[in-house]
C-alpha cells in the first residue's frame, strides 16, 4: 500500500475555518486550534490559506530551541513543544520559514500543528483534513490525489540559500516544480517608499457626487 501523505492546496481554501474548529476538537489539543488561517493580500483579496506545519526534515524550530522542547518522531512528524521543557522564548516562532508556530502568553508556551499524531500514527486522517469541504487539506496516497485533481505536489522549497524538504506537500499549479523565495530581497523591498502603493484600500468605493458648480457651491435657497 502506498504511503499516506498530507497535501495542502491553498487555491482551494474557501476560508470557512472548519479546519480550525476541528483541530481544536482533536483529543490531544485540549480545545485549542494548532493551525491558523492566513489572509492573502487582505486589502485587495478575500483569498485565504490554511497554515499547517510543513514538518521539515531538518526542522529549524527544533534547531534553535535552547530547551530541546521540540522533537521529531521517527516517521517525520515535528511535535509541538513539550510543556515541561518549553521556556516561552519564541525562538521557534521567529525561526520557522513558514511562519507556523504560535506563542501563547497565557500558558507561556509555543503550540503548533502536530498533524494530529494520535490519529495519523494509526492511519486516520488529521482532524482538519477530515472536515475540509473543498479538500484544500487532503490526506491520502499520491495515487488518490492524482485521481481527484490537477496540480503538482512539491515538498522542496528554496528560502534564499536554504533548501528545505518537508513531509507535507504543497500543491503548485501544473508545470511548476518548486517554490523559490528570495527572502532577503523580499524583506528589503518592504522598506522601499513605494512598497505598498499598489494596495488602495478605498479602490472599491464609488466617488462621492459633487454639487453642481464645484465642491464649494452653496445650496439654493430656502
Amino acid at each position: 500500500m502506498s504511503e499516506m501523505r498530507f497535501f495542502v492546496d491553498p487555491i482551494r481554501c474557501i476560508g470557512c475555518k472548519a479546519c480550525m474548529q476541528a483541530c481544536s476538537e482533536c483529543a490531544t489539543h485540549k480545545g485549542k486550534s494548532m493551525i491558523h488561517l492566513e489572509y492573502i493580500e487582505r486589502g485587495a483579496s478575500t483569498q485565504t490559506a490554511p497554515m499547517v506545519c510543513m514538518h521539515c526534515d531538518l526542522p529549524t524550530c527544533a534547531a534553535v530551541c535552547p530547551a530541546d522542547a521540540i522533537k521529531r518522531t521517527e516517521d517525520g512528524v515535528v511535535q509541538s513543544s513539550q510543556a515541561p521543557r518549553c521556556i516561552g522564548c519564541a525562538n521557534c516562532v521567529n525561526a520557522c520559514p513558514f511562519g507556523v508556530p504560535r506563542y501563547y502568553p497565557e500558558i507561556d508556551q509555543m503550540l503548533k500543528c502536530d498533524m494530529c499524531y494520535d490519529r495519523t500514527s494509526v492511519g486516520q486522517k488529521p482532524m482538519c483534513a477530515s472536515v475540509c469541504p473543498s479538500e484544500a487539506l487532503f490526506f491520502g496516497t499520491l495515487e488518490e490525489f492524482q485521481s481527484r485533481r490537477h496540480g503538482t505536489p512539491s515538498n522542496t522549497f528554496q528560502f534564499g540559500n536554504q533548501t528545505i524538504t518537508t513531509k507535507v506537500f504543497l500543491v503548485l499549479p501544473d508545470q511548476e516544480v518548486g517554490l523559490d523565495m528570495d527572502v532577503i530581497a523580499h524583506m528589503d523591498a518592504r522598506f522601499e517608499p513605494d512598497a505598498f502603493d499598489h494596495i488602495d484600500p478605498f479602490a472599491h468605493l464609488e466617488p462621492l457626487p459633487q454639487a453642481q458648480g464645484g465642491p464649494h457651491a452653496q445650496r439654493g435657497g430656502l
